[in-house]
């Protein structure tokens, strides 16, 4: 029996794929065997002993301290593209929000209530809410993942000029772009030809301030500049210098601080990207799967800080995982510490993404306490877990 905590209200149609004859789920769960949560901030929590994954229905992990998981051997999951429909519309939704000024234009009609002769007071004054079209125009989509792809090829439909940049781009998403979409060779060439730009990388130490006074000088004046990725994507202070002189015309911003509300041509959305049902469901469905695989088979899928690791089970065998440091002379003590316990290794995976390392062994035997003690005991393994036939 496993026992799940759910840090945040997570959707039915995930929750139900832990059957309830093997999982428990409440929202106080004291030490878990996993957690499902969407945006709950975990950099405060205290991390359980028996914790061993964590799955965060949605793209995004800073709300989660994955460097504190990898030291105690804990996979944490997200779900990429299954909220990328939903981010893609709204990015759509704001490109024409930035050019049209229809959210200024709705207020000032609001504002007419109680005159007389609306109708030729709104003939009069709607020439102030004057704004391009789309259609024609260059647009810069830095990030080709699940949801850059998607609004590359939305744009292009629309009859947008569209050249993306993404130096990691997968096979898969390289399937899926459109064929009109031109591919940038730098993120230069986005910064100086685009009319729009809307970034879609993850937020880390070489993403931060991708947007800064540096990169907005390259950028035609008028630009404007669309971010549902992440805030500090983007240089709040020199993007206010750059809406102030002109330079940048507007600011689509979908996760808002106290710096940016308020200010003229910044158009501040409360974090909606992924705030729709379609999308909170299939976020949930896809954490508890992924979640469920792992803590039943030892396999895994879409792990921010572990690589994917999938074997097939075969019957009557022992699993043995091992979470560890990527480093060398790993599977030789492994297989070496068996071999001395007269144990057989009838199949085994290992895989690494970067600083950490997964191991998947099934074994014709029985592995005792001791066994586990002694792997433990090697430098560098974070986790050993069984999980029996």
């Amino acid at each position: 029996m496993f026992d799940i905590l759910t840090l945040n209200k997570i959707a039915q149609c995930g929750l139900c794929h832990l059957e309830k004859e093997n999982y428990t789920i409440s929202e106080n769960a004291s030490d878990p065997d996993g957690i499902i949560l969407r945006s709950y901030a975990m950099h405060d929590m205290e991390l359980g002993k028996n914790l061993k994954a964590v799955a965060r229905a949605g793209a995004g992990t800073n709300n989660i301290p994955v460097d504190k998981c990898s030291e105690r051997g804990i996979v944490v999951f997200n779900t990429p593209g299954a909220n990328a429909n939903a981010v893609k519309e709204l990015v759509i939704a704001g490109l024409i929000l930035s050019s049209r000024d229809v959210i200024g234009a709705v207020e000032w009609a609001k504002g007419l209530q109680g005159q007389a002769d609306i109708p030729k007071l709104v003939e009069k004054g709607k020439s102030q809410f004057v704004g391009p079209e789309i259609k024609g125009k260059k647009l810069g989509v830095i990030g080709l993942g699940a949801i850059g792809v998607m609004v590359a090829n939305a744009a292009s439909y629309l009859g947008m000029e569209v050249v993306g940049y993404d130096p990691y781009m997968t096979v898969d998403a390289a399937w899926g772009l459109s064929r009109n979409v031109k591919k940038a060779a730098d993120v230069k060439e986005i910064f100086e030809t685009s009319d729009y730009i809307t970034i879609h990388v993850p937020l880390n130490d070489s993403t931060r301030d991708t947007i800064n006074c540096d990169t907005i000088a390259q950028m035609k004046d008028g630009v404007r500049i669309l971010n549902f990725a992440r805030g500090g994507l983007v240089n709040n202070a020199d993007i206010l210098d750059a809406l102030a002189s002109g330079k940048v015309a507007c600011y689509v911003i979908d996760f808002p601080d106290e710096e940016v509300l308020g200010v003229k041509n910044v158009i501040a959305i409360p974090h909606l990207g992924a705030s729709t049902p379609e999308s909170e469901d299939n976020c949930a469905v896809m954490a508890a799967v992924q979640l469920k695989d792992y803590l039943e088979n030892g396999n895994i899928t879409n792990s921010v800080n572990y690589p994917d690791c999938h074997m097939p089970r075969e019957e009557g065998m022992t699993r043995l995982t091992i979470a560890h440091k990527n480093v060398p002379n790993m599977l030789s003590q492994f297989s070496t510490m068996m071999a001395g316990k007269g144990m057989n290794i009838h199949n085994m995976l290992n895989k690494s993404k970067k600083e950490n390392a997964f191991t998947i062994m099934d074994i014709d035997g029985v592995i005792t306490d001791e066994m586990i003690a002694a792997i433990e005991g090697i430098e560098g393994v974070q986790r050993v877990r069984i999980i029996p036939a």
